[in-house]
């Protein structure tokens, strides 16, 4: 049976708590018994949004590109069942005022028609197609994989046969908690493969990318200017706010879709 509403209204009352729980999973014991009850077989990929991305010389033009998104595209037209949540319970949970609340996570896969139907809809391919588009034009950001942790407080199985595609905000996103999350977790959520952020000589060093954009701490000044760590996950936020300019995304393998699709379909059947 699906999860009640009540239960996950108890969700987002304690979503603020998030940290208490992911500082756990540094524990030995507690920790091992976190990773398999809720993150065991995840495989999950940030996308950048298609418009940080620089397009290099090699490349015509981006009409020719293929661009981060048409991964979510792939699944939506391969998908036999596509479900879209009501709300963002990251968005809502935390009363969000700079992102929509109302763009939820797109759900794919046979798993996804057990979910209660209180909490979101099954749509058509045209119906995902949009939605992924209007979160994109909102400044969201998406990841892609297996998620065990939906899996359990949906109560849906088999995990298998469920793809989640959140649509992300840097402030309210869950996954915050990667820096405090055990390594063995967090190295479970991906920069997509090729994706390069670099910091140019245009940096000013004023440090709004390090107030306002990355979501994982990834980024710290040094002196007067911006640094960024292993921990950058890619998505490109820090390219859409920096006031100069002074940062870029760059995919060095224009290829990823060919290692990219087989990775995420041998975890998940959305057909």
């Amino acid at each position: 049976m699906s999860s009640p509403v009540w239960f996950v209204n108890i969700i987002k009352r304690t979503f603020p708590q998030r940290f208490i729980m992911a500082r756990m999973t540094r524990l030995p014991v507690i920790g091992r018994f976190i990773d398999y009850l809720l993150f065991e077989g995840d495989d999950i990929i940030y996308l950048p949004k298609d418009q940080t991305i620089q397009v290099g010389e090699e490349i015509e033009g981006p009409e020719n590109m293929i661009l981060p998104s048409q991964v979510v595209e792939h699944f939506i037209e391969k998908a036999s069942y596509l479900w879209i949540m009501n709300t963002c319970i990251c968005r809502e949970a935390t009363k969000c005022k700079d992102f929509p609340i109302e763009l939820g996570c797109l759900f794919m896969g046979e798993a996804a028609m057990d979910i209660n139907p209180k909490l979101g809809r099954r749509v058509s391919k045209e119906e995902a197609l949009e939605h992924v588009r209007r979160c994109r034009e909102a400044g969201l950001f998406q990841l892609i994989g297996r998620n065990k942790l939906d899996t359990m407080w949906l109560n849906v199985r088999p995990g298998d046969k469920l793809l989640t595609v959140c649509n992300c905000c840097p402030c309210c996103c869950l996954w915050r908690v990667l820096p405090v999350l055990s390594p063995k977790v967090s190295y479970k959520v991906h920069r997509m493969p090729g994706v390069k952020v670099t910091v140019t000589d245009r940096c000013e060093g004023c440090g709004t990318c390090v107030e306002k954009a990355c979501f994982v701490n990834a980024i710290r000044l040094e002196g007067d200017r911006a640094v960024i760590g292993d921990a950058c996950r890619g998505c490109g936020h820090c390219v859409s706010v920096c006031p100069e300019g002074a940062i870029e995304l760059t995919i060095e393998d224009t290829t990823f879709m060919d290692s990219l699709i087989p990775r995420i379909s041998s975890l998940v059947d959305v057909t």
